[in-house]
């Protein structure tokens, strides 16, 4: 990189990941069958009525900016989807509608965080929010986790690594790599915590509706003072659309909007009236037999898994990964993922992309593939396992 680049470009570290994934498709190119297992993306496409909103906005000509705090509209239809599905009243105008959950990351971060100061953050966790913070000249102190926290913060680790540098924790519930969920007594514990050291709880629900045989809880039931991220990539199946949210605190309403307004104007106007369609009747039933499709993937994965030696300490609860711990194999998670990938053509994630603990050890599956590519993924995967030489 030419010397008079920023050093906080220097620190942002690359998707370890995009390196396999660069090389899958070039086999994918050269004809081979590569079974993608690495990215969170789910296979199915935008659902029906969304695609149709969508098309009939552009029909109409609704394609101007928007008000950088994003559609009243959706931000109601948003305010009335926390009614209805969690029981909490959430005025509209403190929701903001963003550029995907990036987007609202980055208003949050570049809201709370001082330079040289740093959020507590689960290690292994989603490797942009450290990066985020370091864009803003921030930073993350990454709290090593393990089974035995359920991957997660606790009060008692937050007083153990809090210093006079915190700003704040971010947690994430449903949490990306592993599933695990927070309950609301672990968020009140938190958010309480937080509170008496003088920081700020920031709670990313990106994977909310994507849970399986319980449901995730909001923080806004126990906290009304945090800051929550949300997506529409997730559970309503909108990835390439770029659209997010985030509810704030009515106080730090103005200041987000300023930011927004500088940072990126507004979402995307038709992002956002595609989205109203997310909260009707038909979609709703949609999202709902794709979140049982998930479940019966992880239901068959898991177990298989499992037989074939890898180890899994808990049943995630909700997104769509297994985080794995291959150290009954031997060698390092990257070049595990490569042989793989080259061999037998299934690609996965390694472990670095998510933190630093024990990550050489461990490799994510994202069960984002029908339930026969999970079956010949796993067939693929013993052969493999027969062939690896540490």
């Amino acid at each position: 990189m030419p010397p008079n680049y920023s050093a906080r470009s220097r620190a942002i570290e690359p998707f370890h990941v995009m390196a396999l994934l660069a090389r899958a498709n070039e086999l994918q190119a050269a004809g081979h069958n590569v079974i993608h297992l690495e990215i969170g993306e789910p296979d199915f496409t935008t659902a029906a009525p969304v695609v149709e909103a969508g098309q009939a906005a552009l029909a109409a000509g609704l394609t101007r900016y928007t008000a950088a705090r994003g559609l009243p509209a959706l931000r109601e239809a948003i305010a009335g989807f926390y009614a209805s599905r969690y029981g909490v009243s959430v005025d509209p105008e403190r929701i903001l509608i963003t550029p995907g959950g990036s987007g609202a990351l980055l208003l949050a971060s570049s809201l709370l965080v001082e330079a040289g100061h740093h959020w507590l953050l689960a290690d292994p966790g989603y490797p942009c929010n450290r990066h985020f913070l370091r864009l803003v000249e921030g930073g993350a102190k990454l709290v090593p986790v393990g089974p035995e926290q359920r991957y997660q913060l606790t009060p008692a680790l937050l007083d153990e690594h809090w210093d006079e540098y915190t700003a704040g924790t971010l947690v994430a519930s449903p949490a990306n790599p592993t599933g695990t969920l927070l309950g609301l007594d672990e968020l009140a514990g938190l958010a309480d915590t937080g509170k008496r050291r003088g920081g700020h709880l920031v709670v990313d629900e990106i994977y909310h509706g994507l849970t399986y045989g319980v449901d995730a809880d909001t923080v806004l039931k126990v906290d009304d003072d945090a800051f929550v991220l949300n997506s529409f990539s997730k559970y309503f199946g909108m990835t390439g659309w770029r659209l997010g949210w985030l509810v704030a605190p009515q106080a730090a309403v103005p200041e987000l909007e300023k930011l927004a307004q500088n940072l990126y104007i507004s979402a995307s106007s038709i992002a956002q009236h595609a989205a109203l369609a997310c909260f009707t009747a038909p979609a709703i039933e949609i999202f709902e037999q794709r979140r049982q499709a998930f479940a019966e993937r992880r239901d068959f994965l898991l177990p298989a898994l499992r037989e074939l030696g890898f180890k899994i300490a808990l049943e995630p609860e909700g997104a769509f990964y297994l985080y794995a711990d291959i150290s009954a194999f031997g060698g390092d998670a990257f070049a595990f993922c490569q042989h793989f990938l080259e061999t037998e053509h299934v690609a996965f994630t390694p472990g670095l992309d998510f933190g630093r603990y024990r990550a050489s050890t461990h490799v994510r599956f994202a069960y984002t593939q029908s339930l026969a590519q999970l079956e010949e993924a796993v067939q693929r995967l013993r052969r493999g396992l027969a062939s690896w030489r540490p």
